[in-house]
């Protein structure tokens, strides 16, 4: 069996072999074996294989973290899943590679005519973008959040599933270029981050108060997203796109009472119950069925173009998927 693996920590295109590997073997009684059918390259996967993630493996080692396939095997207790099922691979669950076993707890047949690309990129960037708008603040419907890096990937699906829990967004950017873009998407509002934000922000929304911002670029971003909050606001730090540490204000923290808090999905995965992953991909599949949730992509490789892949996926202009077992 092929896997695109990890063998150092180094440059990923230095680092990231194609290997053979032993097979997976047949399924324990709650287990299910799933061949892969897509599986995209994550800013994850990079800084997996640069060492520098929260959770590291020990090479060689197969890399992705998220992914779609069909069941090919399951256990004798497995009764939520049967043999021809689509199903999403539980993300941190490495999944460049041909075949993969899990226990099936939460999963669920996928619908058929669902885009099997989008549908392999669910686990990780939508379920972030839910979970920052629902587990941090209770926002009423009507309410409002604000948003930086608004063209990333996890920003996309923020602005759908905000629609969807009937949120308004405020959406910040970086760059002009990129304003018609976000709006296409069907943002509630869009405008160019600066140190002015807040007073444009309160402009465009009225004067309402802004409970939650999430931030995905940090610096001086971080600062500005605090400056549009509401007394015991809320900001979400959840990467830092920009490179730099982010910078707050002491006095708005003490005496307007907001924090400063962060998020990482594989956190929230150790501790999540099936009920509430479940819950989850049972509101996010269906967005990524009907198109609701996209994510433009770059190319399709197999594995053995995983070097072509590894460099378009650098580029950053669109996702990259791996399509292991595609005719």
């Amino acid at each position: 069996m092929k896997s695109v693996q990890v063998v150092a920590f180094g440059k990923p295109a230095e680092v990231i072999k194609l290997n053979e590997v032993a097979d997976v073997g047949i399924p324990g009684p709650n287990e299910v074996v799933v061949a892969v059918e897509a599986a995209p390259i994550n800013s994850s996967d990079f800084l997996i294989a640069a060492g520098r993630y929260g959770t590291l493996p020990t090479p060689p080692a197969t890399l992705g973290i998220e992914g779609v396939g069909r069941v090919i095997a399951r256990g004798s207790q497995v009764t939520n899943l049967k043999e021809g099922d689509r199903t999403l691979i539980p993300f941190m669950t490495p999944t460049w590679t041909e075949r993969v076993k899990f226990a099936a707890s939460w999963q669920r047949p996928l619908p058929e005519q669902a885009d099997i690309a989008q549908l392999s990129m669910v686990g990780v960037n939508p379920a972030t973008a839910y979970l920052l708008l629902t587990d941090f603040v209770k926002i009423p419907r009507g309410g409002w959040a604000i948003q930086n890096g608004a063209n990333s990937a996890t920003a996309r699906a923020v602005i759908a599933i905000a629609k969807s829990l009937g949120i308004r967004l405020v959406n910040v950017v970086r760059r002009e270029d990129v304003v018609s873009e976000v709006k296409s998407l069907g943002a509630d509002v869009v405008l160019v981050d600066g140190p002015d934000l807040a007073k444009r922000v309160a402009r465009e929304t009225g004067g309402a108060p802004v409970q939650l911002a999430l931030d995905v670029v940090g610096g001086s971003s971080t600062l500005n997203l605090m400056n549009c909050l509401a007394p015991k606001g809320v900001v979400v730090i959840y990467s830092a796109m920009s490179g730099q540490p982010f910078t707050g204000s002491a006095p708005s923290m003490i005496f307007s009472d907001l924090s400063v808090r962060a998020f990482w999905l594989g956190h929230w995965g150790k501790a999540a119950t099936d009920e509430a992953m479940a819950a989850m991909y049972d509101h996010l599949v269906p967005m990524v069925a009907s198109g609701a949730i996209s994510a433009p992509i770059a190319a399709t490789y197999g594995l053995e173009g995983f070097a072509e892949a590894i460099g378009k996926a650098a580029a950053f202009k669109g996702k990259v998927i791996f399509t292991p077992n595609k005719a």
